[in-house]
């Protein structure tokens, strides 16, 4: 498989700039890979294809206001800093993305917030746009942290060309996320509403949590011809013993397992012992599924609909069927389906 065969034209109007006005009310399109079918639904209806024993993996991240905007010493410039990952704690040093990049070298100051409260100073050069930052606050840790937090915006991607929103910060952020360190939503699980999950859960579903920092290498476009020459960036993943047994039991009972989302998919998928179970994880990955890939854990996958050239698609190539997926999206660009992170979602089955 090359690159080109992940291009296709995809009308900007379809690109979601808006949350359905609730989660489990954007539209889902169900593809059945052994009938080789394709059904429209709302997805709500998700629930009637699980029954009592069946495994829903979900991935807990939590999205951090990973958006910051400071001004430049000096002249004052508006610089917007986007924190990738935290370097080291007790330095407060943080890996970032800095735009405008050029104007931003390294032993400038940046400060931020009304009273110039936090300063940070660039310690270096890590890319074109990256930098390493040291920031300098008076405070303990944990009221930097919440500096951050309160200075932050939600990370809301680039294509979404609007101001952030107050509902943002809610609906950018799945409605089990825990775990803190994320800098873009896991979107296939934006569509779960509580109403929903408690509903799967008195049916007898269970859910097998899974951490995955999402970083913002999982958005870059694939630009090698060659696939398997394209480089992922590393992602924080955790799983634990618990998730392992859930998982694993269902396995044995030949139940439904169901990986919410590509980030819970290459989770799993970077942990997968010699007997094709889960094993616990805990340190980084950088996994990338392009076809052909044998898939050990998930039989089921749900996932938003996804832009031309991304590593998402390809996966969804590799568990699809890549002509089967082809159909699947040229029937959602005739139907009008919304992509992206905001967009409708997929049940592949």
């Amino acid at each position: 498989m090359k690159l080109s065969h992940f291009q296709f034209n995809l009308p900007k109007e379809l690109l979601a700039e808006f949350p359905a006005e609730n989660r489990d009310e954007s539209r889902l399109m169900v593809i059945d890979r052994q009938k080789q079918t394709i059904e429209h639904k709302m997805f709500k209806d998700v629930i009637n294809y699980f029954d009592d024993g069946d495994v829903l993996i979900l991935n807990n991240t939590k999205v951090f206001p990973a958006r910051l905007y400071g001004n430049k010493e000096k002249t004052g410039a508006r610089i917007e800093v986007f924190l990738l990952r935290e370097l080291n704690s007790e330095q407060r040093l943080w890996d970032v993305l800095v735009d405008p990049a050029r104007k931003i070298r390294i032993g400038n100051k940046l400060y931020f917030g009304d009273d110039d409260s936090l300063v940070a100073e660039v310690i270096d050069n890590t890319t074109s746009r990256g930098r390493t930052l040291r920031f300098l606050y008076d405070g303990s840790y944990e009221e930097f942290r919440n500096k951050l937090t309160e200075l932050g915006e939600t990370p809301i991607p680039k294509y979404i060309n609007r101001e952030v929103t107050a509902e943002d910060a809610e609906r950018y952020q799945t409605i089990y996320a825990k775990e803190e360190g994320a800098v873009a939503a896991p979107t296939a699980g934006l569509h779960f509403s509580k109403h929903l999950l408690k509903k799967l859960e008195i049916k007898g579903v269970n859910f097998a949590e899974v951490t995955l920092h999402v970083g913002l290498g999982t958005f870059n476009p694939v630009e090698v011809e060659d696939l398997s020459k394209h480089k992922m960036d590393s992602e924080e993943l955790i799983i634990k013993q618990e998730a392992c047994d859930i998982v694993n039991a269902a396995k044995v009972a030949k139940k439904r397992i169901c990986a919410v989302g590509t980030t819970s998919m290459r989770a799993i998928e970077s942990s997968v012992s010699s007997q094709n179970t889960l094993n616990p994880y805990e340190g980084w990955t950088n996994k990338f599924i392009f076809p052909p890939h044998d898939f050990s854990i998930a039989n089921c996958m749900i996932t938003n609909f996804h832009t031309p050239k991304s590593t998402l698609l390809m996966m969804i190539s590799a568990f699809c069927g890549h002509d089967l997926m082809k159909k699947a999206y040229e029937e959602a660009i005739k139907e009008g389906y919304k992509f992206y992170s905001y967009g409708d979602a997929m049940l592949i089955l």
